[in-house]
């Protein structure tokens, strides 16, 4: 189909009317930020059951969305469907639990059919909605207001700047809560073990060679010998020490260096050419981070320690087939 000069003009200004009115709700949405959204993040915060999400229709997607967040960051929780949980899915709730209820009307029957249920099974309630005086706001325990006027919809009908300012709501809750809540990368990793975000999260432990592959030869090792376990390793270094402690390194580029010199004494202890402060990285640390550090230092290969003790070694090229570099 093709589309003619002024026709893209207007398509392109009417896009971003869409986009100031729901960037104005969002502003909007900041300045209703008070007491009861600190309640009901602390709330969350010391749960000994779950989140559950409830609502309808749009806010039912929505409602979906943010129970996704808070579970894939430390916050136990799910999706109920208001209408599904009339018929038996309210079994789900218990009095440890707390709910966030979302309707913008606050009257969304289905939803407002849950409230003695919920009161009866003792769990806290929090209110999404865009009416302060409705009858969900007025069972919960603490009403977070969806201020939201003005749809980006021409006939203001259409939920559209009420779900993003609703959205970005549960977003703002679901970050504090996971703030204090102390999440650190690794926790996250593992509620996301697949995909490219997964493969961001993987640890160096995740795609590390475990120590058996780790060539080492003690200090007073010839050279000769030490060139022939690097060789036979294909890893282009080896490290010196004893057992599992790391003292030094010896890579193909050390090699290069004595060859370079001249005459070459194979005879020699593997200690007098050895790098005595071989780079390495901890199991725990983000791949990513064992990606940047090569990069720091321009080497192609790290030891993997724990406690001072050696227990893997990752090259770079692990690093690619993980797709992480």
């Amino acid at each position: 189909m093709n589309v003619d000069e002024q026709q893209q003009t207007l398509w392109i200004s009417q896009a971003a009317e869409v986009l100031d009115i729901e960037i104005a709700a969002l502003e909007i949405q900041k300045t209703a930020l008070n007491a009861d959204f600190v309640a009901a993040a602390s709330l969350i915060l010391h749960l000994k059951g779950k989140l559950v999400l409830i609502g309808m229709g749009k806010s039912g997607i929505i409602a979906r969305k943010i129970a996704a967040t808070f579970a894939s960051t430390g916050t136990p929780a799910f999706f109920v469907h208001a209408a599904e949980a009339l018929h038996g899915d309210l079994g789900m709730i218990t009095a440890d639990d707390a709910v966030l209820a979302l309707s913008h009307s606050g009257e969304t029957d289905e939803v407002c059919g849950l409230l003695p249920t919920i009161k009866r099974l003792g769990a806290p309630m929090i209110a999404m909605t865009g009416k302060t005086s409705s009858t969900l706001a007025q069972h919960a325990d603490y009403v977070l207001h969806i201020p939201v006027s003005e749809e980006a919809c021409p006939m203001n009908l259409a939920p559209t700047a009420s779900t993003t300012a609703t959205l970005a709501l549960g977003d703002a809750l679901a970050v504090v809560v996971l703030k204090h809540r102390g999440i650190q990368p690794e926790d996250f990793a593992r509620v996301h073990p697949a995909g490219s975000l997964g493969r961001r999260l993987k640890s160096v432990a995740d795609v590390m060679q475990t120590r058996e592959a780790v060539p080492m030869v003690a200090l007073g090792t010839p050279l000769s010998e030490a060139i022939v376990t690097m060789s036979s390793y294909r890893l282009g270094i080896t490290g010196v020490g004893e057992g599992d402690s790391l003292i030094g390194c010896l890579t193909d580029g050390d090699l290069r260096r004595v060859l370079q010199q001249g005459k070459v004494d194979m005879g020699q202890k593997v200690s007098t050419v050895m790098h005595s402060n071989p780079h390495s990285i901890a199991g725990n640390h983000l791949a990513t981070e064992a990606v940047r550090y090569m990069e720091e230092k321009k080497v192609s290969v790290l030891f993997v320690t724990e406690h001072e003790s050696l227990v893997g070694v990752v090259h770079l090229h692990d690093l690619l087939e993980a797709g992480i570099a």
